[in-house]
């Protein structure tokens, strides 16, 4: 089959012919895939920024946003059958570790990230395991694919700020990409609050405004005063960065009234906080990961409800270049999606 590969960090992908996924195991799914999300963290594997974490070994398919039809079942699967449309959770787990009996699988001791650590999904077959797939149903796998992680890190963080956020609170978002496009929806969906979104993109926060933003703010450079205007000098209750990096950090957190929690999703910089800062104002902040497996059953009930629509540009495989070009130089307006 065609699978796209990281050779070497710094290095171009490249397109090669690699075997076909088969079952070895009583728990293990093989998916055909419909479409593979592009994302940023794959431009910071390119980067190198994941080698010491992930001691992967080269070459290894990149991808860790998959969806698409099953087409294979190890003997004990019973929760999908051939033909299913699946959404792959992006963790394979053990389900036997003190984490995952709590249900917080997105931290089991014993997962492998497809993508990251093993083979992902930029390939036209995937393998994964049961506890890792999600039926979707009607939706088209292309179209939800990248749900997977960008929609499901969204998921998680929105969800984790809308049990602090109450009627009359104000949240901002900072960055309507890929993934903040996503927050703002499911914020819209589950939370009563007044959103903010700011982002450098005019088109962007256009885009903001048309899915359930309140306000947006254009980041010229006048920002952090506009928002604090909006909120009537007070800042808000609630921050969620989707960029994390290229200044985004230390005006996230000034954008925050007292005993404000700032939710960090997009990394790439440092927070340079002074503690005396986070004492006396007593702000909180807060790390976010991908979400759990039940994160990921919530947020394809609000897409089957059409509450959430995720914008995509797709492309053919043998076109990852492209796609990974176009994602690079900010021309993506949501997400690029590989269809092989």
């Amino acid at each position: 089959m065609r699978a796209v590969q990281v050779t070497g960090y710094h290095q171009p992908l490249a397109l090669v012919d690699v075997p076909v996924p088969e079952v070895t195991g009583p728990w293990d799914v093989i998916v055909k895939i419909g479409g593979a999300g592009v994302c940023r963290t794959d431009l910071h594997i390119l980067e190198g920024q994941w080698a010491e974490k992930s001691q992967v070994s080269l070459p290894y398919t990149i991808g860790h946003e998959n969806a698409g039809w099953v087409s294979a079942v190890g003997s004990a699967v019973t929760g999908v059958s051939e033909g299913d449309a699946v959404i792959v959770h992006p963790l394979i787990t053990c389900g036997l570790c003190r984490a995952c009996r709590f249900g917080d699988d997105v931290h089991c001791e014993n997962n492998r990230f497809p993508g990251i650590d093993t083979a992902g999904g930029y390939a036209e077959y995937l393998k994964t395991s049961a506890r890792s797939v999600v039926r979707i149903g009607d939706l088209q796998p292309s179209d939800v694919a990248a749900l997977a992680d960008a929609g499901l890190t969204a998921y998680h963080a929105a969800a984790k700020a809308a049990r602090r956020l109450r009627a009359g609170d104000r949240c901002v978002v900072i960055g309507a990409g890929g993934l903040g496009h996503i927050g703002i929806q499911v914020l819209k969906a589950i939370s009563p609050a007044e959103l903010i979104v700011v982002d450098r993109n005019a088109d962007a926060t256009g885009l903001a405004l048309s899915i359930g933003a309140d306000h947006g703010v254009v980041a010229d450079g006048g920002q952090v005063e506009e928002v604090l205007g909006l909120t009537g000098g007070k800042g808000a209750e609630v921050v969620v960065d989707f960029v994390g990096e290229g200044g985004a950090t230390g005006e996230g957190i000034r954008m925050l009234r007292q005993a404000g929690d700032y939710h960090v999703v997009g990394y790439g910089e440092n927070i340079n906080v002074p503690t005396i800062d986070i004492i006396s104002s007593e702000i909180s902040i807060i790390g976010n990961l991908v979400g759990s497996y039940n994160d990921l059953v919530e947020l394809m009930a609000l897409a089957a409800q059409g509450r959430v629509t995720l914008h995509t540009a797709k492309y053919p495989l043998d076109e990852f270049q492209r796609a990974v070009d176009d994602l690079d130089a900010g021309r993506l307006r949501g997400r690029a999606i590989l269809v092989p």
